[in-house]
């Protein structure tokens, strides 16, 4: 039945009951219970902390901040580079040109240009005609001298013989003494006549010469200016350029501190840009003076010619400059921000130190330190950038 149910319910939950049925006595159950959990996770943590504390007062020390844990450090790889002996050498731009250039223009009266014998890129041998200009009026004009000179020729026969008629007449007193002198001067007036029509006759046929624009040497056509039918005279812009010997030159723009490096007859290599064909020449001229704008002089560097030199055109130079001992880092090493170059090196405290440094050549190996460095530091091989001065690191050195 419905109330045996509820009485049995009433003893599971600690009312005690007689036969009856009715209440015989009763306790209450508790306001609060403390789960087990909780009281053995108590428990837990108060023995783990009793152990920390055992360790650290057997180990007689405290434990160590953080920051001073070298495990947490950043490793970095460095090298001890100390110093090399390196080959010195400048690299300069600069541009092509014909060591000596030579503008050809009209050197007689001019006139108009019936042929043109060469082209740019030919090769011509001194006295070599270029260009000739039409000499059809100069012609006729040394034939009308030509014919001057007999008609002279002439005169001075006649006056020959006009005294030699008089000599002989001297003697039997027909002639006087005043018409011989006369008859003299007369014939050494022809005579002179004749050479000077001889003199104008040469005079004409070298202006007509002239008119064959001739090569002045032996050399490579650079460039020509000319065509046939064109008008030319002695104010007209040169109609050819030759090298002369076909020879070439860079003009090697090097700064001030670095022309003072320089010797004549230093090697130098050429490599003319759009290329990889290298020219070596030699150090022939040194600049006398100093832009002062760009703070720059030049080094003309002499070369054989060769059809890969084109003058007009951008070539890198790279000159001996002798020897020089440095350290050499590779580039990953060398860092650079608006106050120069620097590297990172690491102290005997495992800090890392900036240390500003001044660069020089580039080598094969690396870039040679010029300033700054003595080769004995530990200087932090990459990963420069993403360090700060004063940083704890945990430096490894470079495996060979």
């Amino acid at each position: 039945m419905n109330y045996e149910t509820t009485i049995t319910a009433e003893a599971a939950d600690g009312v005690r009951t007689d036969g009856a049925g009715d209440y015989t006595g009763a306790r209450s159950a508790p306001a609060f219970a403390i789960p087990r959990w909780l009281i053995v996770g108590g428990a837990g943590l108060f023995v783990i902390l009793l152990l920390i504390g055992a360790y650290f007062a057997f180990a007689g020390r405290q434990p160590a901040p953080a920051a001073d844990n070298n495990s947490q450090a950043s490793t970095v790889t460095v090298v001890t580079p100390g110093r090399t002996t390196i080959a010195g050498q400048i690299e300069a731009p600069g541009a092509l040109a014909a060591r000596r250039p030579m503008p050809v223009g009209v050197v007689g009266e001019g006139g108009q240009v019936v042929r043109v014998t060469v082209d740019a890129g030919d090769w011509v041998r001194q006295g070599q005609v270029l260009a000739v200009i039409d000499r059809s009026v100069q012609v006729q004009q040394a034939a009308a001298q030509s014919a001057q000179i007999e008609v002279a020729r002439a005169d001075a026969n006649l006056a020959q013989a006009n005294l030699d008629r008089a000599l002989q007449l001297v003697a039997r007193g027909f002639v006087s003494k005043a018409d011989v002198d006369r008859l003299t001067a007369t014939r050494d007036a022809a005579v002179a006549r004749v050479k000077v029509a001889e003199a104008q006759l040469r005079e004409q046929r070298a202006r007509n010469q002239r008119l064959d624009v001739l090569a002045p040497a032996t050399g490579y056509v650079l460039s020509r200016n000319v065509e046939p039918g064109q008008t030319v005279g002695a104010g007209t812009q040169a109609l050819f350029t030759i090298a002369s010997g076909g020879e070439m030159e860079m003009l090697a723009q090097v700064s001030e501190e670095q022309l003072a490096k320089l010797s004549v007859g230093t090697v130098a290599t050429v490599v003319p840009t759009g290329t990889e064909q290298s020219f070596t020449g030699q150090v022939w001229q040194l600049a006398p003076t100093i832009d002062q704008t760009t703070r720059q002089g030049t080094a003309r560097i002499a070369l054989a010619f060769a059809p890969g030199l084109r003058p007009g055109g951008f070539a890198t130079a790279k000159i001996n400059s002798g020897s020089f001992t440095a350290t050499v880092l590779p580039e990953s090493a060398v860092l650079a921000d608006a106050k120069g170059s620097f590297v990172y090196i690491v102290g005997p405290d495992n800090k890392t130190v900036r240390r500003p440094v001044k660069t020089g050549a580039v080598t094969a190996s690396g870039i040679a330190i010029t300033e700054g460095l003595t080769g004995n530091e530990r200087v932090v091989l990459r990963a420069g950038g993403f360090l700060n001065p004063g940083e704890t690191v945990n430096p490894q050195p470079l495996k060979k």
